[in-house]
């Protein structure tokens, strides 16, 4: 493609972002989802700003895009139903130069066993060969080869958590216009996957190996002749033959980005058991042992196995009933905040009833109710201490998270000295704000359905300990029942594992 002179690049945006564990009974319906289009779509990023084009080299043309809170697997219905979407804009819209394709990489959908690989498929159908596609990903998507083939640029955040996620999408978009601009087309991609699967809350790049592997991929990218290089942890939380680490040199030498993409792939996994967790861990029970006795304050603990940030249902008691199976806390001689477990019923009941009424709520177990011991529901008598009701519907602030992460309304209920948080939607709490009229700061332990700690609430901890706890999101691995991942695979077969043949391919 040449530089272009009388005319403007017309580049499309649109994706289709969510992470879902298949290991999770909810289910992700439409409704789930914010989908975002016209100028709101534009206003997400701050590189289709006027000003951020002062030569005005592009016209952004906005297509659709939808983003949920991560869950279980998203539904046939709201999957073609944005999908059809996507495509059809894209072919209503005319020619494009390019697309950023916003997207995670971990979406998993009901009938489909890659559903970005069959999602980038119809995409490319609709785009034609001639359109350069630069996909912007999280490094706990998967790379299939199915799916990377009809890309042209991918890559993913470099830090964990992911403070970069922004970043990340903008050096998607430049180095799709620099290609663009300078008639450069499209570069080699060499690809090779790595037959480890870990969850993301051993990888954290606070922590080494990972720290080292992924601070290599910026020196790779400065190698004269490559375009980017990124490196995936996977999803563990899926099953499916897809699920495994992966790297991607992108370059305009492909001797050079075979070569660079093999030597990251062999660091890996020579690393894959230098892995560890983000923080100690134990058992629920040892962990809030230990956050009693501790005198550090706010103590956090982490509900792993819950996670909704990593596709856990949101809406397990279990630790609410291991909190309240300590003396201390039922007492009320320690005190310990717990949001936010999912489960509408009890929020319409606590809502009726008004702040200092006394309930009894069964709490929990919306989505996951018999689907283990861990998912019965408890049996809470407490006091209304909070509630909130917002006066319009749940909104996303442009540039930030998906639809309905507001949660709805919530309500706080207070037994002995734990408060728990209850939501009516699925709602992350990772910030301060999050935490609504609750100051977190003013309770002994605050315990989170999160993995690692997201960067307010790793600021807010005087100490954390990451519980290794049940759910859809269980960082043990092995006991969750993976039976369709290609074996072999670390760490499900480790003593006797043969070398893998990590040798890159061009695509």
């Amino acid at each position: 493609m040449s530089t272009p002179t009388s005319s403007r690049l017309r580049i499309g945006i649109g994706g289709m972002a969510i992470e879902s564990s298949q290991f999770c009974p909810h289910r992700s319906a439409y409704d789930d989802f914010r989908v975002t289009r016209g100028r709101a779509l534009l206003d997400r990023y701050t590189w289709t700003r006027p000003d951020s084009d002062p030569a005005g080299l592009v016209e952004w043309v906005p297509l659709v895009h939808a983003v949920a809170v991560p869950g279980g697997p998203v539904e046939s219905a709201a999957y073609d139903r944005i999908k059809d979407e996507l495509t059809g804009r894209i072919r209503e819209t005319g020619p494009l130069d390019g697309l950023v394709y916003d997207i995670h990489g971990a979406m998993s959908v009901v009938g489909l066993d890659d559903a970005e690989a069959d999602l980038t498929a119809a995409v490319r159908a609709a785009t034609g060969p001639g359109t350069l596609i630069s996909a912007s990903m999280d490094p706990h998507g998967n790379v299939s080869r199915r799916f990377a083939e009809h890309l042209d640029l991918l890559t993913a955040h470099r830090m964990a958590p992911h403070e970069d996620a922004w970043e990340t999408r903008e050096r998607a978009a430049r180095k799709l216009v620099e290609r663009l601009v300078r008639g450069l087309g499209r570069p080699y991609r060499a690809w090779v996957q790595i037959p480890v699967l870990l969850p993301g809350e051993k990888t954290s790049t606070r922590l080494e190996p990972a720290a080292s592997l992924y601070g290599r991929l910026a020196s790779v990218e400065a190698l004269d002749g490559v375009v980017d290089a990124a490196i995936w942890v996977g999803y563990a939380w899926a099953d499916e033959a897809r699920c495994r680490a992966a790297v991607v040199v992108t370059a305009d030498d492909p001797e050079l980005a075979l070569a660079q993409a093999g030597s990251l792939a062999r660091a890996y996994w020579d690393a894959r058991r230098d892995f560890v967790f983000a923080g100690p861990t134990g058992d629920a029970d040892t962990c809030i042992a230990r956050a009693v006795a501790s005198s550090a304050r706010p103590f956090l603990i982490s509900d792993s196995g819950d996670n909704p940030t990593a596709g856990g249902a949101g809406d397990l008691a279990y630790m609410l009933g291991r909190l309240l199976a300590d003396e201390d806390l039922s007492s009320g001689r320690v005190t310990a905040l717990h949001p936010g477990i999912t489960d509408p019923e009890a929020v319409a009941v606590c809502c009726a009833a008004g702040v200092s009424a006394e309930v009894t709520l069964s709490v929990g177990g919306r989505f996951s109710a018999g689907t283990g011991p861990h998912a019965a529901p408890y049996v809470l008598t407490g006091t209304v201490t909070a509630v909130d009701e917002p006066a319009g519907p749940d909104s996303g602030a442009p540039g930030g998270s998906p639809a309905h992460d507001g949660g709805g309304r919530s309500a706080a209920v207070t037994c002995g000295g734990v408060t728990v948080v209850l939501t009516e939607r699925r709602k992350p709490f990772h910030t301060r704000a999050d935490f609504g009229v609750l100051d977190p700061l003013a309770y002994d332990l605050v315990v989170v359905k999160i993995g690692y700690l997201e960067p307010e609430l790793y600021e807010m901890a005087a100490d954390w300990l990451l519980a290794l706890t049940p759910g859809g999101v269980d960082q043990d691995l092995l006991r969750l029942g993976h039976h369709r991942v290609r074996r072999p695979l670390y760490p499900f077969d480790d003593e006797g594992f043969e070398e893998p043949e990590l040798h890159p391919v061009l695509l």
